[in-house]
């Protein structure tokens, strides 16, 4: 009878919930004695407390790692909905991320820094970002047992719920936004340039407002897939337009041969503030060649992991495969633009406007239409996945506010929404593709700094041995250069002037 009033009280529970229960473990792996053997034992309870079932016990342990998700209504939110990515989907995604138009206009640093100095700082720059984008797949899932499945959130846990907000929030919306605001203009301007070779007069049916439309409302339908997982067919595509046309510019230009007065000697500059400035802005349009860390860890989450399984393995695996075709196309485009062009790359527009300035007499019309179209194609589907954390936080503030998934009408209309605010800001400022070097040294501490330092405050390496001194030193040296490079890129436009002009997309991009 004594026993019986002892016996603890049977509690009932679907199977479901008992696996993934962390308390469960807790009793099965760190409940005292005198409680277990309050508690009837079955012979296969007494051999799980035999020396013979510890790996049985370690198992258990580590099946709780990695399965803690670092927000409850992430099953409902369109980037962690679905977790059946692989190495394959990660490479389609990091490509269509990772390259596309900004890498045309790496010849303009070229000219500034000329060949020694441009070929070592793009080689730097591009192992430096690959490092870093090695500590952000490690470090979606810590020793912590939690996946950080978004930039922002490693950054407050790493930083602290303010500071980290305040140091990535408006960079990583920036990149989303700003870059979805600039693909609608080299969409639509790009569309523009397609319609008047197939017209064969030069004309276009449309102005440039109205192709911004179109891309708009063809991205807007694109954008209705439910997640980022349904979106790797059109990052697949995206990825082969990206590698197509970056390599079709700069062979056909090879061909083609350098056109007259090409000149190799560096721009004399009025003064060395002017110099130094330039040389700024040089390396932030090289910064901004690289990008979608903002996109790594979001593009991790969507893959299954455990213990056994982590998903930083087949993830490492899909980005070196990625970023060995991005090194095959920005090395070239950045090396032969400047060798065919030199001082001549037009700074609107890159390898794609000198091309269709210089061979656009004596270049097949069908390459050039199917270089744009290319071109055209690739920003449609960069669109998505740049899109696609903004989505995800509209959808988490409605999540948070209703307690309930987003219905498919809700859904919709953020997108709608979201493509009708971009489309008005790139009619509002078509000046913004211009700004690439600002751009680039505002994206960089994402891309450059914030990484070394979260892994320092996540894996707390041992103070002053290499790791700590590498991580900081990248870090602060990253944050010191995106200083450089803002102020760089300021006063390029200050000094040299752009053309600064509102609501006439007309001069915006490649629509001259």
């Amino acid at each position: 009878m004594e026993v019986m009033m002892r016996s603890p009280k049977v509690v009932l529970a679907p199977p479901s919930q008992l696996i993934h229960s962390s308390s469960l473990l807790d009793v099965m792996i760190n409940s005292p004695s005198s409680q277990v053997l309050d508690i009837p034992i079955s012979p296969f309870a007494r051999l799980m407390m035999t020396p013979i079932a510890s790996p049985m016990r370690k198992a258990l342990t580590s099946i709780g790692q990695f399965t803690k998700l670092d927000h409850p209504h992430d099953a409902w939110l369109p980037i962690t909905e679905s977790q059946n990515g692989n190495a394959y989907y990660a490479a389609f995604h990091t490509l269509s991320s990772g390259i596309g138009i900004q890498a045309l206009v790496l010849p303009i640093a070229f000219t500034t820094l000329g060949w020694t100095w441009g070929i070592i700082c793009l080689s730097l720059a591009f192992v430096w970002q690959l490092y870093t984008l090695w500590l952000l797949i490690q470090l979606h899932e810590p020793d912590s047992g939690t996946r950080y499945s978004r930039y922002l959130r490693l950054s407050i846990a790493a930083f602290g719920e303010k500071k980290g907000k305040l140091l990535a929030l408006l960079p990583i919306m920036y990149l989303s936004g700003g870059t979805c605001v600039t693909l609608i203009m080299i969409g639509g301007g790009t569309m523009k340039i397609f319609s008047q070779i197939v017209s064969g007069d030069g004309d276009s049916p449309l102005t440039a407002i109205q192709w911004y439309i179109v891309f708009t409302c063809a991205a807007i339908i694109i954008a209705q897939l439910p997640n980022l997982n349904s979106i790797a067919g059109v990052s697949l595509i995206g990825a082969i337009t990206a590698v197509s046309y970056c390599t079709v510019i700069w062979v056909v230009s090879i061909i083609q041969g350098r056109p007259q007065n090409v000149s190799y000697e560096p721009l004399q500059p009025k003064s060395t503030a002017t110099t130094l400035c330039s040389v700024l802005n040089a390396l932030g349009i090289i910064a901004f060649s690289f990008r979608g860390h903002n996109l790594v860890l979001e593009i991790q989450a969507t893959m299954p992991t455990s213990a056994k399984n982590p998903s930083r393995i087949p993830m490492w695996r899909g980005v070196t495969f990625a970023y060995s075709l991005i090194a095959m196309c920005i090395f070239p485009l950045a090396i032969c633009g400047y060798w065919i062009y030199g001082n001549l790359i037009p700074t609107n527009g890159g390898m794609l406007a000198a091309l269709y300035k210089y061979h656009g007499q004596d270049t097949s019309k069908t390459l050039i239409g199917l270089t744009c179209l290319l071109v055209v194609i690739n920003c449609l589907s960069s669109f998505q996945i740049y899109a696609m954390p903004v989505f995800d936080n509209l959808e988490f503030r409605y999540t948070t506010k209703f307690n309930k998934p987003c219905p498919k009408w809700v859904r919709s209309g953020f997108r709608v929404f979201y493509g009708c605010l971009a489309f008005f800001i790139s009619v509002a400022l078509p000046f913004l593709p211009s700004l690439a070097g600002l751009i680039g040294g505002i994206a960089l501490p994402v891309t450059l700094a914030y990484p070394c330092f979260m892994w320092i405050l996540i894996k707390n390496p041992e103070k002053y041995n290499a790791s700590w001194w590498l991580n900081c030193g990248l870090g602060v040296f990253g944050m010191v250069l995106s200083v450089s490079v803002i102020t760089g890129g300021i006063w390029y436009l200050v000094n040299p002037g752009i053309e600064i002009h509102f609501f006439k997309p007309e001069g915006s991009c490649f629509s001259k």
